[in-house]
């Protein structure tokens, strides 16, 4: 099997994994707003859950790990002492993890305020401020599992870190099912979930680094030449990130002002995440050690082939879903979502911005495909720039809009402030060798790709009109959306194969021996 062809494999399993794990959570969330809706409660926790999950973001899988793991593989790759390197990052990680669990905690009605300020004077406050301090300390269990992911991803071990995702949701499932049987408080119950699940998350994949051979030693840190290093090139990564956690910030607080709109944001980007998940990440974290792996052996067009094969493979299965959210927002929302504390004008603004964030589902896509380019030649400072103006337009289009708009101001910035950034990481690009341009193949394919999504619009935007009546029937919406969301895979892959955009010989390619 070649290279390209097994990182392909990896990341179908990966995001497979992916996809049970979304689908998961789709149900955690389809149960969240029943018993929830949009209301107060929604949105105080949203908020508070969005805060570890922010500097997780932040420091582990954004900074350290985009550091740690070109660093790991590379080692691995030369032989070196791999294993000493990942205790320094693991004790050096889990110290700087519980100061600011500590600092957190103390200053959470601060945090809230900053996130959140249109909460101030409502009882969303008090509830985010509560909630926030019992599911702080999950940053520091879900951080350390992201650095074992990074290891048992570098030794190309994807389905053990992929199952843990799944887990989490599973207890979420859980406890809202127990809390409603027991007639527990529901905000406190997901809240107090929540570090159960870290705690949960962290013991897995420790067990599953440990049979690799990696058991993490819990002791003080070191400075290490080689944590030194790893330091340097993460602060340009960790500057990074917080422009994305600054975006973030800037969304919740052009939508804090009107009740309900943070809930509509987040149940309408859990939905887009959906396929950005399955696709994106599980493409960036395959691709990130597989170019850093080609370049430690100076294997160029291995590394070309990787790149072109990954960003094919994301458009492939990217552009289509897109284009669905798109033309399908409101008949998906009203399907899943539309009961009990969930009413039609959480519908219709939930719609409108899911099918916004869907059109920058392919821009979020091709900067995970894309910055793994700069990450595997340990450049952490180019997308750091790029990150300062995609900030600022998200800032001026959230800000400036506002007025004109309303919440859907921060969905459009979003999505506008993604394109842009992937503007700035091809120009950037152009510099670097042969591992960074793109193929004759994949130039030839992607109008292919194109004219099978035209065709699967036309399909479906019909099919939806027809089964209209079936899509509002109660005992009939489900098996009315599935047909309709059927109908759409048919008519694009079916286009797809027709045009030969992607062909069967290729599928068959995947297979072999490990």
């Amino acid at each position: 099997m070649s290279g390209a062809a097994r990182m392909i494999r990896n990341i179908m399993t990966l995001g497979i994994w992916t996809l049970v794990s979304r689908g998961a959570g789709l149900a955690r969330d389809l149960m969240m707003a029943n018993y929830l809706g949009a209301g107060a409660v929604a949105d105080a926790f949203n908020v508070a859950f969005s805060l570890p999950n922010m500097f997780r973001r932040f420091f582990a899988e954004g900074a350290f790990n985009q550091a740690f793991v070109p660093i790991y593989a590379k080692k691995l790759e030369a032989g070196e002492d791999a294993e000493t390197f990942a205790q320094d990052a693991f004790a050096g990680l889990s110290a700087i993890l519980l100061a600011l669990v500590l600092i957190g905690t103390v200053a959470m009605p601060f945090l809230v305020w900053a996130m959140a300020s249109g909460f101030v004077g409502d009882a969303r406050f008090d509830l985010a401020v509560t909630y926030g301090r019992i599911t702080f300390c999950y940053i520091f269990f879900i951080s350390l599992f992201a650095m074992l992911a990074g290891v048992l991803n570098a030794h190309g071990r994807f389905a053990e870190a992929g199952f843990v995702p799944v887990l989490m949701n599973l207890v979420f499932i859980a406890a809202m099912w127990l809390a409603a049987v027991a007639g527990w408080d529901m905000g406190l119950t997901l809240a107090w979930t929540v570090p159960v699940t870290g705690v949960a998350q962290l013991a897995f994949t420790w067990v599953a680094a440990a049979r690799i051979g990696f058991v993490p030693r819990l002791r003080m840190p070191q400075m290490t030449p080689d944590l030194k290093r790893l330091l340097i090139i993460a602060g340009p990564a960790m500057l990074a990130g917080g422009v994305v956690q600054v975006n973030l910030l800037v969304s919740r607080q052009v939508a804090s002002g009107t009740e309900g709109a943070i809930s509509w944001l987040v149940y309408a980007d859990r939905l887009y995440q959906l396929p950005l998940g399955v696709v994106a990440i599980a493409v960036g974290t395959v691709l990130l050690p597989e170019l850093s792996r080609r370049l430690r052996a100076n294997d160029a067009a291995g590394g070309q082939d990787a790149f072109n094969r990954g960003t094919e493979f994301a458009l492939v299965l990217t552009l289509p879903s897109a284009m669905g959210l798109m033309v399908l927002s409101h008949p998906i929302i009203e399907v899943l979502y539309q009961r009990g504390a969930f009413g039609a004008v959480d519908t219709a603004n939930t719609a409108l911005a899911l099918a916004i964030y869907a059109a920058g589902l392919p821009a979020f896509v091709l900067q995970k495909v894309m910055q793994p380019l700069y990450f595997a030649r340990e450049d952490t400072r180019s997308p750091f720039r790029y990150a300062v103006w995609s900030m600022v337009t998200n800032a001026v289009l959230a800000v400036g809009l506002m007025p004109l708009i309303g919440f859907t101001a921060a969905a459009l910035a979003t999505t506008l402030s993604a394109w842009i950034m992937v503007g700035q990481l091809w120009w950037g690009a152009r510099r670097m060798g042969p591992e960074a341009q793109f193929d004759d193949r994949l130039m030839s394919r992607l109008p292919l790709v194109l004219m099978a999504c035209v065709a699967m619009v036309l399909v479906i935007w019909a099919g939806a009109l027809l089964l209209q009546p079936w899509l509002q029937a109660a005992g009939w919406r489900y098996p009315a959306l599935a047909l309709l969301v059927g109908l759409g895979g048919v008519a694009y892959f079916g286009s797809g194969f027709a045009l030969k955009a992607f062909r069967w010989s290729e599928l068959k390619g995947l297979r072999g021996h490990r």
